[in-house]
């Protein structure tokens, strides 16, 4: 094996971490999303931000400028083709590059039993949160690799090691994405793209207060080591680090943001 000499790349004086680095970050204009898309813009990055409704997008987007960050957005379902290629246009058309692209979008239409659940709802769920993901990664990958290196950074979940039946096509996804972020870290690692993944625990948003109000729910995740709700802004900060020179040798990982959950050694 051969070994090269590497060096750090030190940043001028007082430069942001991400300067002039150009981000995707899907499923951003509320949540987990939005909260990386302010930390990436906030650490330097230009960010397109994106989600399916034009009135979450332009809310953002105007949210973001007022706060003096560098902010653009576009609608997009990243389970239309279309939409997947119009994005990656989009940032090309107004920063001409990308650096980084962060794949958070994800649906999960169903809680409850299990065997409840349908074909028409297995195939939903892995096409928008698996298919689509590696699908969108695979038209960005030849302009990150233009830039020499860059970051991906895959959006899972505590489910995706401990998988739960009241959500459990969701929970399967979300192991299949820790799947994913191993393949592709060794598959694009001769690109110098590096690609982690963020397991994340049970944080303050719209989804995990939908799962908290289904029955008994509350009584299982206790023994998980459950203590407190993360904040959005807890799993911005990772990201952003993930992103930075700082996690140069940083690849294939799928890190934790759980608050302390059990589960896997």
């Amino acid at each position: 094996m051969s070994q090269e000499n590497y060096q750090i790349k030190s940043s001028a004086k007082n430069q942001k971490p991400l300067q002039d680095k150009v981000a995707i970050v899907t499923g951003s204009t509320y949540g987990i999303g939005f909260a990386i898309a302010r930390r990436l813009a906030q650490d330097g990055a230009h960010v397109l931000l994106c989600s399916r409704k034009t009135e979450n997008v332009d809310k953002a987007v105007k949210q973001l400028k007022e706060e003096g960050l560098s902010i653009s957005g576009i609608p997009c379902h990243v389970g239309n083709e279309k939409d997947r290629e119009k994005l990656v246009a989009t940032a090309l058309d107004i920063y001409g590059k990308i650096d980084i692209l962060v794949c958070n979008a994800a649906v999960n239409p169903f809680v409850g039993p299990l065997f409840e659940t349908t074909e028409e709802l297995w195939n939903k769920v892995f096409h928008v949160n698996v298919i689509s993901t590696f699908l969108l990664i695979k038209l960005v990958v030849p302009h990150i690799q233009k830039q020499g290196s860059g970051s991906i950074i895959i959006c899972s979940s505590f489910a995706g090691y401990i998988p739960q039946s009241y959500i459990g096509p969701y929970s399967i996804t979300k192991t299949s994405l820790h799947g994913l972020t191993n393949m592709l870290a060794q598959a694009l690692r001769f690109m110098n793209i590096r690609v982690n993944s963020l397991a994340l625990g049970l944080i303050n948003t719209s989804f995990s207060k939908v799962i908290l109000k289904t029955p008994d729910i509350a009584s299982k995740l206790i023994p998980l080591g459950v203590h407190r709700m993360g904040e959005p802004e807890e799993c911005a900060g990772i990201a952003s680090f993930l992103c930075s020179e700082d996690a140069s040798y940083i690849n294939g990982e799928n890190i934790g943001v759980t608050g302390g959950m059990l589960g896997r050694l």
